[in-house]
């Protein structure tokens, strides 16, 4: 059963014409398939959040130790 907000909108692009009912439509897609992209990007950064945590810690104490070395920006 569609929800209250979902209704209202459907109510409110049936008063549309048919030309415009379709560039909502496209519209909601493209914000949709955004939305859905952010879930992934946010999903993946915490699986992966650990990760990085400890790479950080690592080069800070490689830092501290004065083991690193200069980035060759050439070798990227």
């Amino acid at each position: 059963m569609p929800s209250t907000a979902i209704a209202t909108v459907v109510r409110m692009m049936e008063a549309l014409p048919e030309a415009t009912q379709n560039q909502v439509v496209e519209h909601l897609r493209e914000y949709l398939e955004d939305l859905q992209d952010e879930i992934r990007w946010d999903t993946s950064f915490q699986a992966t959040q650990a990760q990085l945590v400890a790479a950080a810690r690592s080069a800070k104490q490689q830092i501290a130790e004065g083991q690193e070395k200069p980035m060759d920006y050439d070798q990227l």
